[in-house]
């Protein structure tokens, strides 16, 4: 089902629009560049979504729902492979010049126009059913550090530890169909700080002084990302009173968790009071961002999001897709957090930092 109503722009983006955003972090090209002739960025990002191309195409081989879903999966490879090497050749084809946005959107064109809805859905209810498991655990190990800077900073480590199950990462998804994700041991294993991007001590000083009234949270992938990093985070904002909105796609994009999903997964987390663990969830909501890609252009969201954040006084991005690689820069006019793992080397490189490594950008508004 596409989404019925208009989408809008998100009305916390600064004004006017057009010369403050752009949903593309990395510059694939400038103004001076040949407009026939591709980039070397455009080169290694059509690259790297070639590469995605067998990962994409093994999970489409057993989509159950699908008739004759081996040879249509075929066919998807070729024809995505076929139109990334055309934007090769003239990047100005397909809509282009290319960017994260058109590759990500052509690739799900592609999966849709040949009846493949939601390719991942299995591996996200097995994930999810696995987090659901084991939410109950990592939220009493959250409540029984005292400190609350401490606490924050254990709960922005699940975030980044849950951020890593995402396969729309070529090497994460081999790493994921291998052996799984320990959740704890990534909590763990993440690279020390300071990350490439580090504003957790500006953060943390906030968070102990200041209460936000309302949070808008985009979300990110279902598993132990949704279930074990955002959810606890968010609980935490209810416990100090903000209203929290989380807002989730309306299609099924790669393991991405889409609205529907997400409300089921919160129903199967609440006690028979409505709880999530002693925390009442009245003041917690869910909506339909209007977005059907694993990337965001805030120019486009769903009328009932816009309505609902338009009073919202802080605003987090959490992912690669959405806060790394399409609004890292993005000027929001009330404070914003931009929070995710560089799971690609490009962005890496780009960012100065490891693969892996972290992104934490706060950005304060001084009303």
């Amino acid at each position: 089902m596409e989404s019925a109503s208009e989408l809008v722009p998100f009305p916390l983006l600064m004004t006017p629009i057009e010369s403050n955003y752009r949903a593309c972090t990395i510059p694939y090209r400038f103004p001076s560049d040949n407009p026939k002739k591709p980039t070397p960025t455009e080169l290694s990002w059509i690259d790297l979504f070639l590469l995605s191309i067998p990962s994409f195409k093994k999970r489409a081989e057993s989509d159950p729902t699908v008739p004759d879903a081996p040879a249509k999966a075929e066919k998807f490879a070729q024809r995505y492979a076929e139109i990334l090497e055309d934007l090769k050749k003239d990047p100005e084809s397909h809509g282009g010049p290319p960017d994260c946005v058109l590759l990500c959107r052509l690739r799900e064109q592609i999966l849709r126009e040949l009846g493949f809805r939601d390719i991942f859905k299995k591996v996200k209810d097995e994930e999810n059913a696995k987090a659901i498991s084991l939410f109950d655990g990592v939220v009493h190990l959250n409540d029984s550090i005292e400190d609350e800077g401490k606490r924050l900073e254990n709960l922005v480590r699940g975030i980044f530890a849950g951020n890593i199950f995402d396969l729309g990462s070529a090497q994460l998804a081999e790493v994921f169909s291998r052996d799984g994700m320990s959740f704890l041991a990534s909590c763990q294993n993440l690279v020390p700080r300071p990350w490439v991007i580090d504003d957790l001590d500006a953060f943390k000083a906030k968070w102990t002084k200041k209460s936000w009234k309302k949070a808008v949270i985009f979300v990110d992938n279902s598993g132990a990302d949704i279930i074990l990093g955002i959810l606890p985070f968010a609980r935490e904002l209810l416990r100090h009173g903000t209203q929290v909105v989380l807002a989730a796609n309306d299609l099924p994009s790669i393991n991405d968790v889409t609205y529907p999903e997400l409300i089921e997964i919160i129903s199967k987390l609440k006690d028979e009071n409505g709880k999530l663990i002693g925390v009442d969830t009245s003041n917690l909501l869910i909506a339909n961002s209007g977005n059907d890609l694993p990337v965001i252009d805030l120019t486009s969201v769903s009328q009932e999001l816009a309505y609902l954040a338009s009073d919202a006084d802080l605003v987090i991005l959490e992912g690669m897709g959405r806060g790394i690689e399409t609004n890292l820069y993005a000027q929001l006019k009330c404070d914003s957090l931009k929070i995710g793992m560089v799971k690609h080397p490009e962005v890496a490189q780009f960012l100065g930092g490891r693969l892996y490594d972290c992104v934490f950008k706060y950005n304060e508004v001084l009303s």
